[in-house]
């Protein structure tokens, strides 16, 4: 009878060791699918949205030159950002690769639909970059645009494809009336315009932290019969989001319509969050943070985004856009705005991030 010598017994240790460890990440990365990406439900086993940004050369994806879509306060080229660095990169998830997004088979695959962004300015980050995009696909066919406040639409006619942004920074109703502007936490009355649409992307958070009635639009908060001064804006902003999820559990239709929440878009004003301190803001940054890791703390809006919508019955794919957002504190107009005067560390310049979050819902879609 042979005796296995020490070294075999060795060896074999080591690979139970390395299967172990192997189950072991998988079993994360499942985790990871699970709480960053699609709530309830995932129809992917990538977890888009842990990795790091890498240089790439065929970037940018579209020429911000030749899209007739962004607004002066995204448009940094037009408005004399001097470098281009920031249009080269590409975002690598750790575990899988992006597909790089594809204008026409977006358009082909949503032939004769509906598309709505609903949010705020950050949410119109995201249409114009997905408008610019699409545009840079199919140059030369036929669009119709129709602009107003709040529903702004660009419809590809040869596609029958229309892509729409709503105007609506809190998702819940700010109404007049007798004493003032008051925004209600419990209302939600523009449901049936958003319910025209086949694919609906969703965003608050930014205007919930502005101070002053006219930067943030209301005068009182009516939570339930109250009527108040202010309260706390994270509170706020949970219970206000608690209500669009009710409208999304009694309302929506998943056999016929997608939903998705675009995450938190973070802001770079305290350069200690990215290893430079005594920087106040995010000018003259010009490469993203390398690696993975933000030091900055965690945002506490985060939190509550994922909290309520697990909450939420129906499947609603969280575009957690977050960490490889802040890793991108180069990617601002920062002085190089058209329509916002001083340094703007809050929006982002097309062509650029946004059109990242525009590839990672792609990749959902066709996941």
């Amino acid at each position: 009878m042979q005796v296995k010598s020490p070294l075999s017994f060795a060896k074999l240790i080591i690979l139970i060791a390395s299967l172990l460890t192997c189950l072991s990440v998988q079993s994360e990365t499942a985790l990871l699918n699970t709480s960053g990406g699609q709530s309830k439900a995932s129809s992917s086993s990538c977890d888009f949205f842990h990795g790091s940004w890498v240089y790439d050369d065929s970037y940018p994806l579209h020429d911000s030159a030749n899209c007739p879509f962004i607004d002066p306060e995204f448009d940094c080229q037009k408005y004399g950002r001097p470098d281009k660095l920031y249009l080269k990169y590409r975002w690598r998830p750790t575990t899988c690769e992006l597909p790089r997004f594809d204008g026409k088979d977006f358009l082909t695959r949503w032939r004769g639909k509906k598309i709505m962004f609903v949010g705020d300015s950050i949410s119109s980050n995201q249409w114009q970059s997905l408008l610019c995009l699409l545009h840079a696909a199919v140059p030369g066919s036929k669009i119709s645009t129709n602009k107003k406040d709040p529903l702004s639409t660009v419809t590809f006619e040869e596609y029958t494809v229309s892509v729409m942004y709503y105007r609506k920074p809190y998702l819940v109703d700010v109404v007049t009336e007798s004493i003032g502007h008051i925004l209600k936490l419990d209302s939600v009355s523009s449901g049936s315009i958003w319910l025209s649409a086949d694919l609906l992307i969703f965003n608050t958070w930014h205007w919930w932290i502005h101070n002053g009635a006219a930067s943030q639009g209301w005068d009182y908060i009516q939570d339930g019969v109250k009527i108040l001064r202010d309260m706390n804006r994270l509170e706020a902003f949970s219970k206000g989001l608690t209500t669009w999820a009710k409208w999304v559990d009694s309302s929506v239709d998943v056999n016929t319509k997608r939903v998705f929440f675009q995450g938190i878009s973070p802001t770079h004003y305290q350069g200690l969050d990215w290893g430079e301190p005594g920087v106040k803001d995010c000018g003259r940054q010009t490469q993203p943070v390398i690696g993975s890791t933000y030091l900055g703390s965690s945002l506490p809006e985060q939190g509550v985004v994922k909290n309520v919508l697990n909450t939420i019955g129906k499947p609603v794919y969280l575009l957690d856009i977050t960490l490889l957002s802040q890793l991108r504190k180069d990617a601002h107009p920062s002085a190089y705005s058209g329509g916002h005067p001083g340094m703007d560390c809050s929006h982002w310049c097309i062509a650029g991030l946004p059109d990242t979050w525009n590839t990672i819902l792609y990749a959902a879609l066709i996941s």
